[in-house]
C-alpha cells in the first residue's frame, strides 16, 4: 500500500506520526469522498473510514473535518464510526465537541441573507438543475449537472445580481459551485481555531478543492498538507484521489502503532 505513495510524502506522514498530538484535518467531498450529484449521498470510501477509526483510538490523535459544508450537513456524511471535531461553512461554524457549537451570526446577518436569496432564487430557479444551499452565513449555487455553457453564464448572473444587491457580500468560486456571506471566513480560519483550541505538535491536512488552499497556505513547518487531485496548490504533496487519501492514512495508521 505504501509503495502506491510518493517516498518523499511516504516519509513525511511517518515522521509526523512520531508527534505526540498528532491533528488530522481534513476535507470531506472529493477529499475522503468522491463527489456526487446528490450531496447528502456522499459518503467516506470505505479505506478511509476503516484508517480513521483506528486513528481516533491512538493516544494523542483528532480527527476533524473542515468543509465548505453547514454543520448541518456535515454531520449527515460524516461516519458514524468516527468521533472529530468539525468545521463547517468555511471556518464560520466551529464544533471541537459535541454541545460546544459557534456559529456568529445575528439577525443583522440573517436579514442581509433573506435579501440575497430573494434576488438569486429566480436566476437559480431557471436553470435546470442548478439548486441552492442554505448554510448559517450565507448560501451556495450549485451547477454540479448543469450543462456547462449554462452554468458558467449562471454563475456570472448571479454574481453580478449579488452585487447588485448587496455591494459587501463576500464571493467565493468553488468547483461547480459560487458561494455567497455575509460573514468572511475560510478553511485557513478553520484550521487555526483547531491549532488553536487542540494544540497539536504537528497538522496534517488534506482537500481538493479551490477553497482548501485557504487551510493549506496556514499550515507551518512540521505540518504536512496534500492536495488530492490534478488542480494547482501550494501544497507540497499530491495524492490522485480519495482511494490514494486513504494510502496516506494508512501508513499514519501503521507508522503511529509503532511509535
Amino acid at each position: 500500500m505504501t509503495g502506491q505513495l510518493e517516498t518523499a510524502l511516504g516519509e513525511a506522514l511517518r515522521r509526523i506520526a512520531a508527534v505526540d498530538r498528532l491533528l488530522i484535518a481534513l476535507d470531506f467531498d472529493g477529499t475522503l469522498a468522491p463527489e456526487v450529484d446528490v450531496p447528502d449521498a456522499a459518503r467516506a470510501i470505505p479505506a478511509a473510514t476503516e484508517h480513521l477509526a483506528a486513528l481516533q483510538g491512538m493516544p494523542g490523535t483528532t480527527i476533524a473535518f473542515v468543509s465548505g459544508r453547514a454543520l448541518s450537513s456535515l454531520e449527515v456524511v460524516v461516519p458514524r464510526e468516527i468521533t472529530a471535531a468539525m468545521i463547517g461553512s468555511h471556518g464560520l461554524e466551529v464544533r471541537i465537541a459535541p454541545g460546544d457549537e459557534v456559529a456568529p451570526v445575528d439577525e443583522r446577518d440573517r436579514a442581509r441573507v433573506e435579501a440575497l436569496r430573494e434576488a438569486l432564487h429566480p436566476l437559480v430557479d431557471a436553470v435546470e438543475g442548478a439548486w441552492v444551499e442554505v448554510k448559517p452565513a450565507g448560501f451556495a449555487v450549485h451547477t454540479r449537472v448543469v450543462e456547462s455553457s449554462a452554468a458558467a453564464e449562471l454563475q456570472r448572473r448571479v454574481r453580478a445580481a449579488s452585487l447588485e444587491a448587496d455591494a459587501d457580500v463576500l464571493v467565493r468560486d468553488g468547483k461547480n459551485v459560487v458561494e455567497f456571506a455575509v460573514r468572511d471566513a475560510t478553511k485557513g480560519d478553520g484550521v487555526r481555531v483547531l491549532r488553536d483550541r487542540l494544540q497539536p505538535d504537528a497538522v496534517l491536512f488534506a482537500g481538493d478543492d479551490v477553497t482548501d488552499e485557504d487551510a493549506l497556505a496556514v499550515l507551518t513547518e512540521g505540518d504536512v498538507g496534500i492536495k488530492v487531485g490534478t488542480a494547482d496548490s501550494v501544497a507540497p504533496f499530491r495524492v490522485t484521489d480519495p482511494a490514494q487519501l486513504a494510502d496516506a492514512l494508512a501508513v499514519l495508521v501503521e507508522a503511529r502503532s509503532q511509535r
